[in-house]
């Protein structure tokens, strides 16, 4: 690591602290030749091979331009679209991979857009996974459904238990 202020080769790091999203180590650094002090961030490199081939760095902007026309009219704020980038991101780097296929970012987007709004989901499913016909858009909506409706029967089936359930008894 060259000192900024004077060239100098090499630093001697004073303190390391991982950023508040721990994502990145921020390094507090001293040159030992001119004694100057100064801060570097260090994150892993994560690179996205496209479908052309080209390889890219990774960009949580990039998440949330391609989210954001699929949330279009929806209910979704920047900020939850951050956070969606932000999962997508986490994910991704927990495959341990320095490169990861475009493809594998738009599943793993998938999930997360489906808890945050159903339509946008569907929106960005049809686009992504290339639905060609209404029979697609068909299966998609009957599986989102069919989990809906387990959703709401496991929630109500919990709350008769605890509504069910007398405090106290001695059986």
């Amino acid at each position: 690591m060259f000192c900024p202020y004077c060239r100098y080769p090499d630093s001697r790091v004073v303190d390391s602290r991982t950023t508040d999203d721990g994502l990145a180590i921020r390094r507090r650094r001293q040159c030992p030749d001119c004694g100057r002090r100064f801060s570097t961030t260090e994150t892993a490199s994560l690179n996205v091979i496209k479908r052309s081939g080209v390889v890219e760095p990774f960009s949580r902007e990039k998440i949330v331009s391609g989210v954001r026309k699929a949330c279009q009219g929806r209910p979704v704020t920047d900020s939850d679209l951050a956070v969606l980038a932000q999962r997508v991101e986490e994910t991704v780097r927990l495959s341990g991979a320095a490169q990861i296929e475009a493809n594998d970012i738009g599943l793993a987007i998938l999930q997360p857009l489906r808890e945050l709004d159903e339509v946008a989901y569907l929106r960005f499913a049809s686009v992504y996974q290339g639905f060609d016909s209404l029979d697609d858009f068909e299966a998609a909506i009957t599986l989102l459904r069919v989990e809906h409706e387990a959703r709401v029967k496991d929630a109500d089936a919990a709350s008769a238990g605890v509504a069910g359930s007398p405090a106290g008894s001695a059986e």
